[in-house]
């Protein structure tokens, strides 16, 4: 039996913990099953975790390039409903370890229900350890929780302009 890992909070590095537990996995010959859930830019994660042959990626296809707040009511049904089968596409994988990043975010926009969430933890969790990331962690979610992280901005450079950077976000 698998323990379930939840990093949330308004500051950086639930992907990059979440991730850095997967190259560990993955070093240690783990098979790892990495879901991004409400993302779909290239970035250097994404490149990285492709050399692997025991890591499968999983993303929806983004047809607009839009975030999701920019999109119309159809598209925005188009995309929650990429949401709920990339859920489905998770559960279905073989691996040892599975990070859902975004998903706690994926249940707060209304892709798929918080216990349509639970139900596929406790499944995976019969089988291979869970690590579960986003901003707002549901009380449910979290009783059922054997490790919280809670990362908490105190200075991030985009509050004066600075973007994204190349290789750090």
């Amino acid at each position: 039996m698998g323990l379930v890992h939840i990093y949330f909070g308004d500051g950086k590095g639930k992907t990059t913990a979440a991730l850095g537990l997967a190259l560990r996995a993955l070093g240690d010959g783990f098979r790892v099953c990495v879901c991004q859930f409400l993302k779909s830019a290239k970035s250097g994660e994404t490149e990285a975790l492709k050399r692997f042959e025991s890591a499968v990626l999983l993303r929806a296809e983004e047809r607009s390039g839009k975030f999701l707040w920019q999109m119309n009511e159809n598209e925005r049904a188009e995309c929650l409903a990429r949401q709920r089968e990339l859920l489905e596409r998770a559960a279905a994988a073989e691996a040892d370890l599975y990070v859902l990043d975004e998903a706690l975010d994926a249940v707060q926009v209304g892709a798929f229900s918080l216990d349509a969430l639970l139900e596929r933890t406790e499944a995976l969790r019969e089988r291979a350890e869970i690590v579960i990331t986003g901003h707002e962690a549901p009380e449910a979610l979290l009783l059922r929780a054997d490790y919280i992280t809670r990362m908490q901005k105190l200075r991030h450079p985009y509050d004066h302009g600075v973007r994204a950077r190349r290789g750090i976000e």
